[in-house]
């Protein structure tokens, strides 16, 4: 059996809910609906191939199974189990290369108790832990410029807000994409446009409370928020778009139990006609079966046989006037603490013009906060970060605008060798790198 090409995929699941299913219809003939995944007692978060031949989706085979990661034949509906493990493995998307991305939960010393990303091959070898921090990440899409782009929500030290974040595939360039201002809002799957923008649904609640469908610029996320449905009274839980015109929504109006699928244009606001819907079934969220662009495949600096990444700051004093374009200079800082989940790798003074130069041991999460000559806290700590072995990063400042290019100045910290992190270890034997 042949799913033909632009048909429609539809997952009628909230998160980890049993007995969810993936069912595939075509739009102009909507009362034939195939149920794909017949052979699973649960089964949700499909993606397709780049060439729209193959499927990825998370499936349990029976009641208390893990959560798995299988591919499906899109022409037999054959499946065949690519990711066999004890934890829940979620989330998964296609990678440029014979790879794919996914989510895991982890258990270590490193990250707690966290659902980390993970990469490996189509044929479930060559594993590799792409995030480190005791963060959960979930919902990854692969942007058409080669990046992850997942939703992630701190745990420790306290509970945070969901945010959009960037991240090259092998875990380096780890970066805030977008962070809601207006609360603390949940965050559905963003889908890129074909006109530079990113769409997605933010809502208040768990459990199918339904939220506002939101656009931003892939050129400046974080400045660059609408709410495309602040007018309608429809409750919405995801976004397919289809044209600039014509979205595919999950929505629920108000006198309605269930979410179907229905077109939505964003240039008019409003929702169109009624594409699909099954009273016994919420219909959560879909994807199209056809052929896609391929994402850009980015090099990697990743080098496993370095033990270290170098972080470079420019001036911890460079303060962020959010909004207001109003930059200045307050020296108030002297020092960095460096903090790791549960202890501290040292204090480390800056130079005279507010810049630092560490060398990190990779892999391992830290935050870091300023302090006075005093010691005592002047700001911070910021978010988790971490750097891949031989990963190289900088910043402009410790409170930044994210979207603001650095100074094309020396900064006085790379005159000296790099301050070794944890600041106990004295030194580190790295891998020797021979130039031909």
């Amino acid at each position: 059996m042949k799913i033909q090409d632009h048909e429609y995929i539809s997952s009628e699941y909230p998160r980890y809910y049993p007995g969810t299913r993936i069912i595939a219809f075509n739009p102009d003939r909507p009362a034939i609906v195939i149920v794909i995944t017949e052979g699973f007692y649960s089964a949700c978060f499909p993606d397709i191939s780049y060439d729209g031949s193959h499927m990825l989706f998370t499936a349990q085979q029976k009641t208390g199974d893990p959560w798995q990661i299988w591919e499906m034949d899109l022409h037999n509906l054959r499946s065949r189990k690519i990711i066999s493990s004890a934890e829940n493995c979620t989330d998964p998307a296609y990678l440029p290369g014979g790879r794919l991305v996914f989510s895991k939960m982890t258990m270590n010393d490193t990250v707690r108790t966290a659902q980390c990303l993970y990469t490996c091959n189509l044929e479930g070898t060559d594993l590799r832990q792409i995030t480190f921090s005791p963060q959960s990440y979930f919902a990854v899409k692969v942007l058409k410029d080669g990046r992850l782009l997942s939703i992630s929500s701190q745990f420790m030290p306290d509970r945070g807000g969901r945010m959009l974040t960037v991240l090259r595939p092998d875990g380096t360039k780890t970066d805030m994409f977008y962070k809601s201002y207006e609360g603390n809002l949940l965050i559905s799957k963003p889908r890129e446009t074909n006109d530079g923008r990113l769409v997605f649904i933010e809502s208040y609640g768990e459990n199918l409370a339904g939220g506002d469908l939101i656009a931003i610029s892939y050129n400046r996320p974080l400045h660059t928020r609408f709410n495309l449905t602040s007018e309608i009274r429809e409750d919405l839980n995801c976004v397919l778009p289809l044209s600039p015109d014509r979205y595919l929504v999950s929505c629920r109006n108000p006198n309605s139990e269930k979410f179907a699928l229905y077109e939505f244009d964003p240039l008019k606001k409003a929702i169109g006609r009624l594409v699909f819907s099954d009273p016994d079934h919420n219909i959560l969220d879909v994807v199209a079966v056809e052929e896609n662009n391929r994402p850009k495949k980015l090099p990697s600096e990743v080098d496993m046989g370095v033990k270290t990444g170098l972080l470079l700051c420019q001036d911890i004093n460079f303060p962020n006037s959010r909004g207001t374009g109003n930059y200045s200079k307050v020296r108030m800082a002297r020092k960095i603490e460096v903090l790791g989940v549960d202890t501290t790798y040292g204090v480390v003074d800056v130079e005279n013009d507010g810049s630092f130069y560490l060398k990190i041991m990779a892999d391992t999460p830290f935050r870091i906060r300023t302090l006075d000559e005093k010691d005592n806290i002047v700001s911070g700590p910021c978010s988790w970060l971490w750097l891949r072995p031989n990963e190289r990063r900088g910043c402009i400042g410790c409170h930044e605008d994210p979207e603001l290019v650095p100074e094309n100045r020396f900064s006085l910290a790379v005159s000296k060798p790099p301050v070794i992190i944890p600041v106990h270890i004295t030194g580190v034997k790295e891998k020797i790198v021979e130039l031909e």
